[in-house]
């Protein structure tokens, strides 16, 4: 007996998606393929390397950078109810509307995370936020459009790796779906995704231990320390500078994702984006049953300064998140 397969658009539609999402969304897939289908032939068409150019992070952008943001800009600007976008690549705020409404939504998106991978041929990936303009936006600030993450309708991201994978939630648990090449659809593979309560794996680049604060130090420490160490088992950990990349591995078997801040990024507030990188990460992995946090606050609390704000970011099995926030409050 055959499988019966469901895309990506009927999955929308059997799950009553507004009509405007479903029109977004099918964009953001357009927008996906057609980065992936980039990132195939980087080499051959001589756009993998450096653009010459830094982002608004002060990041050295890559080539496929700039060509996946203008991707994303191209497909999700045809949307009828798209008000903004706003790009890790770009410092300003994209405006497709003069006067927008309530209803209206607000697209943040990273159109390429990960990509100092790109070069040795590691998964990458894009992510994005969807939030609604919302009663409150004021046309004379337009920082208004800053929402915090708990007023996120949409969030998820596309890996680009052995298959290209679409994960994404709109607030009724987190689904996967993986692209079709002899279809050109995503279908739905991996049903209501759930990350485990606990789990004897984490992430982090401990080439950064000697800036890290007394908390961090302190978990990763016994994770090392094994069976032997207070916290009486052993730890794996993974690093592939690709947070969409860790984050997917956290949702399909498990895990902590470590960014925190540091002696080295402290004044920047954090290494990661809070409106396109922690708020979407944070939602995908609350909604799988787990948590995230900035060692002190839920990250979906975090109210929002500016477009490019950076953030601490510990995210993922909800038990081990309880022992960092844990070990933060008692270094208070």
């Amino acid at each position: 007996m055959s499988k019966q397969l469901v895309s990506f658009n009927e999955f929308l539609v059997a799950n009553k998606t507004s009509a405007s999402l479903v029109q977004l969304l099918e964009q953001i897939t357009l927008a996906s393929i057609a980065i992936s289908d980039h990132l195939k032939v980087g080499a051959i068409n001589d756009i993998l390397g450096s653009a010459g150019s830094d982002n608004i992070q002060g990041e050295v952008q890559k080539k496929l950078d700039i060509i996946a943001n203008d991707e994303f800009v191209k497909y999700c600007s045809t949307v009828p109810n798209v008000a903004a976008l706003v790009s890790e690549e770009v410092e300003e705020i994209y405006w497709l509307k003069d006067d927008p409404q309530s209803e209206d939504l607000i697209v943040y998106f990273d159109p390429l995370d990960g990509s100092s991978n790109l070069d040795v041929n590691l998964s990458v990936g894009s992510i994005f936020s969807i939030s609604k303009i919302g009663d409150d936006f004021d046309k004379s600030n337009e920082l208004s459009i800053l929402h915090v993450g708990n007023k996120q309708i949409c969030a998820g991201y596309t890996v680009y790796g052995p298959s290209t994978s679409l994960v994404v939630t709109t607030g009724n648990g987190v689904d996967g779906f993986t692209y079709d090449e002899k279809s050109k659809q995503f279908i739905l593979s991996h049903k209501q995704m759930t990350v485990p309560n606990e789990t004897g794996e984490y992430a982090i680049n401990t080439s950064y231990y000697q800036f890290w604060d007394t908390p961090i130090k302190r978990y990763v420490d016994e994770c090392v320390a094994g069976v032997n160490g207070p916290r009486g088992k052993k730890y794996n950990m993974r690093w592939t500078a690709s947070m969409v990349a860790d984050v997917h591995r956290i949702l399909v078997r498990g895990g902590v994702f470590m960014y925190p801040k540091d002696a080295n990024n402290q004044k920047a507030g954090g290494k990661l984006r809070l409106m396109y990188e922690a708020n979407p990460m944070s939602y995908l992995i609350e909604q799988a049953g787990g948590a995230a946090s900035t060692g002190y606050e839920r990250i979906m609390d975090v109210t929002p300064t500016s477009p490019h704000q950076r953030v601490a970011v510990l995210l993922g099995s909800k038990a081990e998140i309880e022992v960092l926030n844990q070990y933060h409050k008692e270094a208070e």
